[in-house]
This record gives structure tokens, sequence and C-alpha cells, in this order.
């Protein structure tokens, strides 16, 4: 909505109306050596034409990623969103993301989360999902306040594998309750240290939490994590990539008790730093300790088919004791989002764009390896992401980025000994031209 300003006789009858004469008395309540006693120092006014201008040439100083040739990952991810995806969001009624208060009014918001949720389970091979999460590292910390509530446990595992922005929520969130958080090394091939978290393991643990892929792009061993974990019943939470669920078993094969993770690679675009939601799956058991609201569907009483809110374990609808979070806003425009890029893509093309990230993140590492442009660090265990060594990185970094290549993620200031590593993603839609210019303009650098 434009804005448009009030009149001075407007104004007036404001100031009248509360019993002030002027706008200096209306703010007489500020100490005096605060108040300006200038003129402000503004240029004079803009007419639309000239401020228009102005603008452009401000934003012409900024380079969208559109400009580059672009391999940066570390949690959010470039990829092609199909333009129907953006004329279905801007439907009126889809135009926000928050819940309404009288829901069952909203049926075709309602649908939406829905079919998202069905999306979700139907990744991760869990029963259930909500949808009221604002991205993957508060999914993170809420899985962990939900496994303290469902076991009444004190500690967390959790692997410094994991997003390091992840753990500094995490520690965040738990920082006025009784939890322990308890980081994990990685071994020599950037997974959990097994031994470590053998000895960690006891009565006491509420839960192991490890990623998939982990930030460094690598395949952990969940499956053994699991094992190891519920010889003392604590809770297995794992931070998955959902695209990357599409190429392996469902995640309840494993017997995993509570899946969660950052949506964005899911039809969300990059823009400052992403379009982000959070989602967090579980087992049916857990059904009344998940975070967020839950949508049914359901007839009436005239057999009509219909959509409601299920479960609202919020402070509003129960008491505060037994509420599992306060979370507001659901991000369901991020989630319907989500929902239109899934079914665009399809099943079959879901996987068929995780395949193509992994075949072309390993042409790229092993032109990288085999013509010795870079030193291998972890191996090559991984998905769509992995780590190299390149001496001088600083330097030959903003070399590749004039050359308009955004090489990826430098990790020195991550971890300090992974000094002048790289953190490198390939996306499924990157072209061979695409691979070979980060190769060849690397070669002459190096």
């Amino acid at each position: 909505m434009p804005y448009i300003p009030h009149t001075p006789k407007e104004r007036q009858e404001m100031l009248e109306t509360i019993g002030k004469k002027s706008l200096c008395q209306l703010f007489e309540t500020l100490p005096v050596d605060l108040r300006l006693r200038k003129e402000l120092n503004l240029d004079r006014g803009l007419s639309e034409k000239e401020a228009l201008d102005f603008i452009k040439q401000l934003a012409a100083k900024n380079k969208n990623l559109d400009a580059y040739n672009s391999f940066l990952g570390g949690g959010v991810y470039p990829h092609f969103v199909p333009a129907a995806l953006k004329a279905i969001l801007q439907q009126g009624g889809f135009y926000t993301s928050y819940t309404p208060y009288q829901a069952e009014a909203s049926q075709g918001t309602l649908q939406a989360i829905y079919e998202y949720q069905s999306y979700i389970c139907l990744l991760t091979g869990m029963d259930v999902t909500s949808a009221s999460l604002y991205d993957g590292a508060s999914a993170v910390a809420e899985s962990i306040l939900m496994a303290r509530r469902i076991n009444r446990r004190k500690k967390v595992l959790l692997g410094r594998s994991l997003h390091p922005e992840y753990r500094q929520v995490v520690k965040t969130y738990t920082a006025g309750i009784e939890i322990d958080i308890e980081e994990l090394k990685w071994d020599k091939e950037g997974k959990i240290l097994l031994p470590e978290l053998e000895m960690n393991l006891n009565d006491d643990v509420s839960a192991v939490v490890v990623a998939l892929p982990n930030f460094f792009g690598l395949v952990e061993d969940i499956k053994t994590i699991t094992t190891l974990a519920h010889k003392h019943n604590a809770l297995v939470i794992v931070v998955a990539n959902p695209l990357f669920l599409s190429l392996v078993q469902p995640l309840s094969y494993y017997e995993v008790d509570i899946v969660c993770g950052e949506g964005q690679i899911l039809g969300q675009r990059a823009y400052w730093g992403g379009e982000t939601f959070g989602f967090i799956a579980t087992r049916q058991e857990f059904l009344r300790k998940i975070p967020g609201r839950i949508v049914g569907r359901t007839t009436d009483k005239k057999g009509r088919e219909g959509f409601v809110l299920t479960l609202q374990a919020r402070e509003q609808h129960i008491r505060r004791e037994k509420a599992t979070s306060n979370i507001c806003s659901n991000q369901s425009l991020n989630a319907l989002a989500c929902s239109v890029y899934l079914s665009l893509l399809g099943e079959q093309g879901i996987k068929a764009l995780a395949e193509r990230i992994f075949s072309r993140a390993h042409y790229l590492y092993e032109q990288l390896v085999s013509k010795k442009l870079v030193q291998e660090v972890f191996g090559s265990h991984f998905w769509g992401e992995f780590v190299v060594k390149i001496p001088h990185l600083e330097q030959v970094g903003k070399e590749m980025k004039r050359h308009r290549i955004l090489a990826g993620v430098k990790l020195g200031k991550l971890y300090p000994q992974l000094e002048n590593c790289l953190l490198v993603f390939v996306d499924g839609d990157k072209s061979k031209k695409d691979l070979d210019s980060f190769v060849q303009t690397l070669e002459k650098l190096i």
C-alpha cells in the first residue's frame, strides 16, 4: 500500500483530540538533551523519476548469483526454480505465511499444508510431520527439545560435522534449559568418530544428532549410529537434506526417531541467504510431542471432505506446561512452494535431479584431483558437496571471483583446522561447460 501522509489540518485535529497543541508537546516526555535543535541535514527532495534513477544506480552496484558461475552451498543452495511455481505462489489466497486462527474457513491454505506434510512424510519415511518451523537451525533445536520431552534426559551428543550455525542456534535455544550439549569429533574421513560416540553414550543421553549428508557433504553411517544409540534408549535425530533422501532407504528403515532439516533446496531461491523453512518428522508414537501444527483430512456430517487443524500444541491452545512450542508463523508460503516444486518434478524427476547432483559433483571432484589442482581432504564419500584444499585459497578465491566464479565456502573461519579448505557444491543443472570452466580457470591460477 502506498504511503499517504496526513495533511496539516488532519494532524492538528488528531492532536486536539488527545489534548495536545503541537507535535513538540506530544513528544515533551523525551529528555531535552535527546531532542534535535536544528534542521535535519538532508538533501533537497527528489522527484519520482530522480528517486527511481538513484535507486537503479545503487542496485547496479550489486551482483546477483545469475551473474556468476556459483558453487556456493553450506546450507543454502542456488538451483533452478520453474516459472510455474512463482505464478502459483502469487495467488492472493496463499500470499501470507500466517496460519488463520479461524482455520477451517481457509480450506485452500489447510489443504496446501496437508499436501506439504504428505510430501515430507514420503521423503523421510516417517509417520507424521508438522508445518511450523522457520529454518533448518531452529528445526534442529526444536527436535532436541522434543527429545527431552519424550525421555526427560538432559544430555545431547552432537557431531561437530553438523552445520556450525545450527550448533550455535542449538546452544542459544538450550542456554536457559537443563540440557548438556556435548560435541563429537570427526574421524579422518570427516564423519562422526564412532568410538568416541560409543564411549560417551550412557543412560543420561537424550539424543544423538547427526547430519545426512553432514556439513562436509559426507554420508554418515546412520545404521551404526542408530544401533549404538538405541542400546541406551537414546533417540536419534537425523538432520537431513530432503533432496538427498530420494536416493536412499526411508530413514524409518534405519529406525531413526526424528528427522529434521532445512527445506530451502526444495523450490526456495537463494535470495539474501535463502527463502527458508524448517521441517520435523517423527514416528506416530511421538505425535503429541512434536512442535507446531498438524493439519488433518476429515469429512463433515454431510460426507464432504474437509481439512482441519488436528493438533495445535501451542500456549494459546493448551495449558502452558503442556505446550510444545510457541512458534507463531508457520512458513506456509514456503511450505506451499515446496509442495508445488515437488509436484512439478514428480517422483522420478526428484530422484533424477538428486542423481545429477551426485554425478556432476563427482565429475568436478575427479577433474580437480586428477589434475592435481587440489589436495584431497576427506575422500570421495559425498553426495553433492565436497571439501578440497587449495594453497593460498584467499588469493585464489578472489581471482576466481574476478573471473565470475564463486568457488565455494571457505572453511577456515568456521573450522581453524581446515585452513585453505573449500566446501564446493555442484547443482544438478550445472552444464559440463560450467564445470570445465571451474577447472580451467583454477588451472591458470595455480
